[in-house]
Formats: structure tokens, sequence, C-alpha cells
């Protein structure tokens, strides 16, 4: 089998199946809205090679300040990352998320313990649009022996307006030792 190209990865709209029941303008208007979506679009190659996702994340973050307990960072919303309606992706802040938290949380939990995530609550409030700046603040609620709790906030660089809130609890289990 040959190098995969990004014509093997594009989804066929034309083998959906649409039920009998589904009026014919629903039909119509739900097609369209995933040829909108360019669903049907082949997905480049480069998209598919291993860890894209994350480097995509890590391309729009820059750390700005690193205390113990408190982490900020700077996001840009970049074009990649926007969604249909031209705001930032869900999918993108949840990821953000996560990574500053877990980078938080690595200030305060000790070298020797591993850090697994056990819940992430987001809240958006707002839509940051694209090309627009966020301040991303990540701080320790608590931290035990076995729990780590952090809140994270994403804030309009410009006016400080607070656009998406996160709350991440981390459990601390020791390394295995083998």
């Amino acid at each position: 089998m040959g190098k995969p190209t990004a014509t093997d990865y594009a989804p066929p709209l034309t083998a959906a199946t649409v039920w009998s029941d589904v009026p014919e303008p629903n039909r119509s208007l739900t097609i369209d809205f995933f040829e909108r979506q360019a669903l049907a679009s082949p997905v480049a190659a480069d998209c598919l090679r291993k860890d894209f996702y994350s480097r995509l994340i890590l391309s729009l973050l820059e750390v700005d300040s690193v205390e113990r307990g408190r982490i900020t960072c700077l996001v840009s919303v970049k074009p990649a990352v926007i969604n249909y309606f031209g705001g930032l992706h869900g999918g993108a802040v949840a990821a953000i998320a996560e990574l500053v938290s877990i980078a938080c949380a690595r200030t305060v939990v000790a070298e020797d313990k591993e850090l697994f995530l056990g819940e992430l609550g987001m809240s958006y409030l707002s839509a940051a649009p694209k090309n627009a700046e966020l301040t991303v603040d990540a701080s320790v609620v608590r931290s035990g022996r076995n729990v780590t709790v952090l809140a994270v906030e994403f804030r309009m660089r410009e006016t400080s307006k607070l656009v998406y809130t996160a709350r991440a609890t981390f459990y601390n289990m020791p390394m295995a030792k083998l």
C-alpha cells in the first residue's frame, strides 16, 4: 500500500443514508450545511501526521509567566482553529485549558507523581473572534496528596472581557517503579 494522499480521506456525502421520514427541505438544508463545513473536502495529508493537533494547539500559545500554582499564557486565535461562526472552536478552547492546567499543576505536584485528568468542566460565555488575542490564567485552587483542582480563565487581551472558564481536576498518582 502506497503513501496516503489527501484525496484518500474525503468522506463521501453522497453515501449518506437519509431516512424517508425526514422532509425534503430539511434533507437539503442538512446536506448543504455539511458541504459548507467542507465535510466533503479532502483532508490535507500533513494534517494526518502524528501529533498534528497537539502541535497546532501549541502553536497558538505563548507562555507569559510561570509562578508556583499559577501560569499565564497568551493565545492567538488563528484561522485554523475557528469554527463555522468565526469564533475560537470549543474543542481548541478545551485543549488549551487542559494543556495550561497540566503545566500549572506541575508547578505544585511532585515530579514523582503522574497526573491523570479526572474532570474538565468548560463554560463558554462568549466567542473569541478570528485574530483575537486572549490571556489565559490558570491557578491552583486546591492541591492535596491525591487531588489537584485548577481554575482557568480566558480573557480578551484588550478589554479583559471574560470569554471562557474551565475547572480541571487531576488525580496525583505515584509513578510505578519497575
